[in-house]
């Protein structure tokens, strides 16, 4: 994690607090969700997309993923206006999971999973069928 830091600049909120042991609980993320994180999760929730089962802000291997499906060992990230300032750490983030851990890391920006739904369900659709 330290070289994320260095990488990035200051470690993301959530996955500092996961490090430091500080519980994250369902009404917390609830509140930390933006709009597109929870039109998203609308569409995620309950196994609604193919019987997936998804989890929101989960802790994946020391990371908060905004929404992860362990079976398909696929990570979902909706990447707002913070993350034009943090790339260098979402780049090494993605890195860590995917080459190292073996997970699937797709990232969205807001304005994909706002305007563009269907093309992200489909995209999330696509990298289960393939998991």
């Amino acid at each position: 994690m330290q070289g994320l830091a260095r990488a990035g600049g200051a470690a993301h909120a959530r996955d500092l607090e996961l490090q430091q042991g500080f519980p994250i609980r369902g009404p917390e993320l609830d509140q930390r969700m933006g709009p597109a994180e929870r039109a998203l999760w609308q569409r995620l929730r309950g196994n609604k997309l193919d019987g997936w089962h998804f989890r929101r802000q989960h802790p994946v291997d020391g990371f908060v993923v905004d929404f992860f499906c362990a079976k398909a060992k696929l990570v979902v990230e909706v990447d707002g206006p913070i993350h034009r300032s943090q790339r260098e750490y979402d780049a090494e983030r993605t890195r860590l999971l995917s080459e190292l851990k073996g997970y699937r890391v797709l990232r969205f920006t807001n304005e994909q999973v706002m305007n563009d739904m269907e093309e992200v369900i489909e995209a999330i659709r696509k990298a289960l069928q393939e998991a």
